[in-house]
């Protein structure tokens, strides 16, 4: 599967933006897709998830993003969508989406992924 993140940019803290994740190759619905951010210096941290179809397309979030993130699947153009509302200073990254097979309750560690896409820059002023 490759993939692709996109929709990143400047927005000022308050603000929305939506990340997209574009899939090709084996039929991504099989996946669970995470979203990560990474921070100049620190760790790359979870996010988001959307678990594959057969799993109900379940949905799990980080602490941080929780009620203002909203990750979603539109199977039909193969893409993951991540929107962002009132974003925050702190939200600032470099955000990642990653695709795995590992069991739903582990999908928020990083190193359960090995098949990562670019990342988009998203950067929220105050």
């Amino acid at each position: 599967v490759q993939l692709q993140a996109s929709g990143g940019g400047l927005v000022q803290a308050g603000g929305s933006l939506r990340l997209s994740c574009a899939t090709s190759g084996r039929t991504f619905s099989n996946f669970h897709l995470g979203w990560f951010r990474q921070a100049p210096g620190k760790e790359r941290e979870f996010v988001a998830a959307i678990s594959r179809r057969s799993y109900g397309e379940s949905t799990r979030y980080a602490d941080s993003v929780e009620g203002r993130f909203t990750v979603s699947r539109d199977i039909a153009k193969n893409t993951v969508y991540l929107q962002m509302n009132s974003l925050k200073p702190e939200d600032t990254a470099a955000y990642y989406c990653a695709v795995t097979q590992i069991v739903w309750s582990n999908v928020d560690s990083p190193r359960n992924y090995n098949n990562w896409g670019q990342g988009t820059q998203v950067t929220v002023s105050s």
